[in-house]
């Protein structure tokens, strides 16, 4: 004989991680997970009923999450019974041995027998509504970088175009900077020495430049 457990694992379903635990510490040697995508068709509790072997306990979180009307209720209490399987349903408190559960009374399952019909369609409900905003869900677009990461995408664009040897007009136009000095700044940051054209050498601060304009104007005279 073996434990088996069985949970229709619906998003909504807020006592999942509870049955599991309660199932695992009762002794279910195996815990079926149907997921609530597959609500309609229950491909993984067929299988569970071809599985049943005379004798086994099946646990089920609740008749309303493993049946999905009074109908199947029936066909599942008869195959029950031919198999001998002994059925336990966690919240409503009912155990076919009658050994868990002793305050339940026959009341409580009538209650339970007539309240299945409402409880599964709104377990249905529920899980073709996930369905559907799942198929609606609108792709959300990667959270846009902050101000200083895209700074830094910048001016390693600079460097990088720099040192690939691209001339600073199209440095400059793929960078997005207003103007030809900020390529200048960037460079002159990362301590970057020109060497192309007549921009070689260290860049040197304005200044400097003055300085040097004026040495060279002395010099000529």
């Amino acid at each position: 004989m073996a434990k088996i457990g069985y949970i229709m694992a619906a998003a909504h379903y807020d006592k999942l991680e509870e049955d599991r635990q309660w199932m695992q510490e009762y002794g279910c040697v195996k815990i079926v997970e149907e997921n609530d995508a597959d609500e309609k068709s229950r491909p993984l509790w067929k299988q569970l009923m071809i599985a049943l072997e005379r004798g086994d306990e099946l646990v089920i979180s609740k008749f309303s999450n493993a049946l999905r009307g009074a109908r199947e209720l029936a066909m599942f209490l008869e195959f029950c019974r031919v198999k001998v399987i002994r059925v336990i349903s966690i919240h409503d408190r009912i155990d076919s041995n009658n050994e868990l559960f002793p305050e339940t009374k026959p009341s409580d399952v009538l209650l339970m027998i007539g309240s299945l019909p409402d409880e599964a369609l709104v377990l249905r409900k529920a899980s073709e509504h996930v369905s559907k905003l799942q198929e609606r869900m609108i792709v959300q677009l990667p959270p846009v970088s902050t101000a200083k990461e895209r700074r830094m995408d910048r001016e390693k664009t600079v460097i990088n175009l720099y040192a690939a040897g691209h001339p600073i007009d199209d440095i400059w136009k793929a960078s997005g900077f207003h103007s030809r000095s900020s390529v200048f700044r960037i460079l002159n940051k990362y301590g970057i020495k020109l060497n192309r054209g007549k921009h070689s050498g260290p860049i040197k601060k304005k200044g400097e430049r003055k300085n040097s304009q004026d040495k060279k104007v002395e010099d000529n005279q």
